[in-house]
């Protein structure tokens, strides 16, 4: 979902020929599979379509290939600390990091809840999307 809100929000500030996104799994398997349908359903009603993403595992190409590196969870954020190699730690954050307003600092896996936990991570990747566009925009001004 977060891949989805990301790439939606930063076309429509202009700066989808400046940011590249993707999304990584730390563990391979669900690889090469579709967005599970009730996060299709849930981002499609805010107007996310995600039904061409497809997952794939973190490997060491992504610590070189990308500036920014965005754990949704402590789990994800240590097993990539824990994988990245010399100066690649220093480009990893919490996505939460800069959305203090939601009073978190993951976002909860919906996976095993209901519908209603697909909206409230929903709420979750929207803030911490806003404050690092935000960043991003500072950034590359």
């Amino acid at each position: 979902m977060a891949e989805g809100v990301f790439r939606h929000k930063v076309a429509a500030a202009g700066l989808a020929a400046r940011v590249d996104t993707d999304s990584v799994g730390t563990r391979s398997r669900h690889d090469g599979g579709p967005p599970d349908a009730r996060a299709i359903a849930a981002a499609g009603a805010r107007g996310y379509d995600l039904s061409a993403l497809r997952s794939r595992q973190l490997g060491p190409r992504d610590f070189a290939a990308f500036d920014l590196l965005l754990a949704m969870d402590r789990g994800h954020y240590d097993h990539m600390i824990e994988r990245a190699s010399g100066e690649a730690s220093d480009r990893i954050h919490m996505f939460l990091e800069h959305a203090p307003e939601t009073g978190r600092t993951s976002v909860p896996d919906p996976y095993f809840g209901d519908a209603a936990d697909y909206e409230r991570a929903l709420d979750l990747i929207e803030a911490g999307t806003d404050a690092w566009l935000d960043r991003i925009r500072t950034a590359i001004a």
